[in-house]
């Protein structure tokens, strides 16, 4: 056998399940303990969690009340994606999800990509999950008059960044007052965290205790687990419902108006936040040899998580920016703030108490996950054995959970929480993306064994090209003068925060002479503060503005190839549909997995590419592995 054949080596099915059935005694075995009811309390756990506590702030602040749309498109594509899942959960009733999917229907080399990807979305996810916590947990404290400093609730790259940001702020006019509790933190860390060696002292303490502390759990027992995870999810269901409830009678609706402040592309902007509210439910498919019955009740409860948590999220964010205006809630603890802005204290103490035990729900969720990855990477030979070595007494995997627990602690001390979010989010819809191609493949491939559950058949030779033409004919009918901009690479400005973060001193003082002689009153009513008085015009304004600002070209524009490579992943997704259009025609693909594989395709193609530069890297990083122990070590190898 070839070289590049041995790289695409397929898993045959009855060979997937009977390598779990040999691993699955009854020393060495799993236990079977979860019904439909309790996966879909897992998948609850894991979906409402982190996202609704903390990053559906961040969303609403880009997208304004408008949000709910990006709710309701990233359900849309995560429930293409869940019967993408459920047929191959159907099909191959065996832990390790989408890198099992991956190695039956593409061979080895994708499986192990997919693989590495996902400790994106388990391990290294799961360090959003943490600090969002610790922004609870540390505000409880502090309510109860126990001051937890900022260097001991912030990781260093973070502060050092935040510290960058706001001294531009600062520069401009801008006040501490003035300035988000984000950014302050972030400056009183730096200037306030101890030194040892010339090197400042700044670490996530709370955060990284409780991922000891849940990790320790998820090592004693997948049945301890189970009950925890459900404790949790009845807790925060019943939150969310409070908060529906209670929160309508404050809406404004004025706070609705404008709906979409910042258009299309400040919706968009939250992606990575909002499918983070989303991640949780393939984490489900991780635990097929835990199940009574993994083919009936894996894709139901995919399904049902889904659609529950959906409709919350859309309530939860028209209650949110109805409350408050949408400028407002750029927080870390976004539900417990609105109540405690409107005087409403003790109902944000409730909150906050139930958001510390809800995000704990989910990291227990990840952290299931993770190490039943490896554990199946292991039995495949691509890991030394001792990953896929269950405790005898817990029957847990008990080395590979340890070093998941590793993945979230050591890597928290460095990665700064926001590139954190774009990593899972990228490697979760690199997940999705080849999921839903291994469908399409499987219908492509005549005889090709199918499982129990199959996804909905609806033929996409028209459909599909004609939702392709459709798209491309709005743009350049609607969006003419921004589409061949984006086409021809023109120079784009740089929003104001930016702006202002790449000048010095006397640049900005430059800057604030000429706002000044430009426009002295509205200068003023933005309290002489340059930031404010630049969030304050309209699009038009700020563009005439910054083009007349007496500052060289480089501060204002960004252009050539630092701004086209922020474009790649969109050619990567403008290519990708042409092709799939084709495809469909020629082949009769089915629709719902092409739009699958294509919604999850554009979220990740919105992601930042110095997320994409870092996800290679990541890959680059697991090939090295792969070629230095996988690829000599398979079990495929010695057959």
């Amino acid at each position: 056998m070839s070289f590049l054949n041995d790289l695409f080596r397929k898993k045959s099915i009855p060979d997937a399940i009977a390598t779990a059935e040999s691993e699955t005694g009854d020393v060495a075995g799993l236990h079977k303990s979860l019904r439909v009811i309790d996966l879909t309390a897992l998948g609850i756990a894991a979906i409402i969690g982190a996202g609704i506590f903390s990053t559906i702030g961040s969303a609403s602040y880009n997208g304004g009340p408008a949000v709910i749309f990006l709710f309701i498109f990233t359900a849309m594509a995560c429930g293409f994606a869940a019967f993408a899942y459920a047929e191959f959960a159907s099909l191959l009733p065996v832990a390790g999800s989408a890198y099992t999917y991956s190695y039956v229907a593409f061979g080895e080399l994708i499986a192990w990509i997919i693989g590495w990807a996902l400790i994106m979305e388990y391990a290294v996810g799961n360090i959003t999950v943490a600090v969002s916590w610790s922004g609870y947990f540390t505000s409880l404290c502090e309510s109860a008059g126990w001051l937890v400093p900022e260097w001991a609730q912030i990781d260093y790259v973070s502060a050092r960044d935040g510290f960058a940001i706001t001294d531009g702020l600062l520069k401009g006019g801008a006040t501490m007052e003035s300035l988000t509790d984000s950014q302050r933190e972030a400056w009183m860390a730096w200037t306030n965290a101890p030194n040892l060696g010339g090197l400042r002292v700044i670490l996530d303490i709370p955060a990284m205790a409780m991922s000891i502390l849940i990790t320790a759990l998820v090592y004693i027992g997948i049945r301890e687990s189970k009950h925890a995870g459900n404790l949790m999810v009845l807790l925060k269901l019943a939150v969310v419902f409070l908060v529906i409830v209670v929160g309508a009678f404050y809406v404004d609706t004025a706070n609705w108006h404008p709906f979409a402040p910042n258009g299309f592309g400040g919706v968009m902007a939250g992606v990575s936040s909002v499918f983070f509210a989303y991640i949780g439910f393939d984490a489900l498919s991780t635990t097929a040899e835990e199940c009574k019955d993994p083919q009936r009740d894996l894709p139901r409860a995919m399904v049902y998580s889904i659609i529950i948590c959906t409709v919350l999220y859309i309530f939860i964010a028209l209650v949110l920016t109805g409350m408050l205006s949408y400028k407002e809630l750029d927080v870390n603890d976004p539900l417990a703030y609105v109540f405690d802005k409107l005087n409403l204290k003790w109902f944000s103490g409730i909150i906050a108490v139930s958001a510390v035990v809800a995000m704990a729900g989910v990291f227990l969720v990840f952290q299931l996950g993770q190490p039943r990855i490896w554990m199946v990477m292991s039995r495949d030979g691509l890991l030394p054995k001792k990953f896929s070595r269950i405790h005898p007494r817990f029957r847990t995997p008990d080395f590979s959970t340890i070093i998941t627990g590793l993945f979230v602690v050591i890597p928290m001390l460095f990665i700064p929480s926001d590139t954190v979010l774009d990593l899972c989010s990228m490697g979760t819809l690199f997940a999705f993306v080849l999921v839903c191609a291994g469908v399409l493949k499987l219908e492509m491939t005549p005889d090709a064994p199918r499982g129990k559950f199959r996804t909905p058949y609806i033929d996409g030779k028209w459909l599909f090209p004609l939702l392709v033409v459709t798209g491309i004919a709005y743009l350049f009918s609607q969006h003419r003068a921004e589409t061949v901009a984006w086409l021809t690479n023109a120079p784009e400005r740089f929003d104001e925060e930016t702006l202002l973060s790449r000048m010095d001193h006397q640049q900005a003082e430059q800057a604030v002479t000429y706002a000044i002689r430009q426009d002295s009153a509205g200068f003023a009513a933005a309290g002489n503060d340059l930031a404010q008085y630049l969030g304050n015009l309209d699009q038009a304004q700020y563009a005439a503005f910054v083009d007349a600002l007496p500052l060289p070209e480089e501060l204002k524009f960004e252009s050539g190839w630092a701004l086209f490579q922020h474009k790649i992943p969109m050619w990567l997704f403008t290519f990708t549909c042409l092709f799939l259009a084709g495809l469909s025609f020629r082949n009769h693909l089915s629709l719902i997995p092409v739009l699958g594989l294509t919604s999850c395709l554009y979220m990740m193609a919105q992601i930042p590419a110095k997320s994409w530069f870092g996800f290679l890297v990541w890959l680059a990083i697991g090939l090295v592995i792969y070629f230095g122990y996988g690829h000599r070590n398979s079990k495929l190898s010695k057959k």
